[in-house]
């Protein structure tokens, strides 16, 4: 596999990851008492421990596109125009 593949791999990748962790934000700030009440009828937990979980869950996922996705695609494309 080749440089400019790998930097669309992960040009796309941070994209798709990206949008996906806007719009979990997006529905957390939205419609967080729907969120809850269908979260609520699987795992019973208190509204504050479905708050912290939730936040613990946005920040997570956060570091993960940042960490994975869009710090390699930011590497190789320094080094690829070296």
């Amino acid at each position: 596999m080749d440089i400019q593949k790998l930097t669309a791999f992960f040009k796309w990748c941070t994209i798709i990851n990206g949008g996906l962790l806007i719009l979990s934000v997006l529905v957390f700030i939205a419609i967080p008492d729907f969120i809850y009440s269908i979260h609520g009828t699987w795992f019973p937990m208190e509204r504050e421990s479905f708050n912290t979980v939730s936040y613990g869950f946005l920040g997570l996922f956060k570091i993960v596109v940042l960490v994975f996705n869009l710090t390699p695609w930011l590497v190789l494309l320094i080094i690829q125009d070296r």
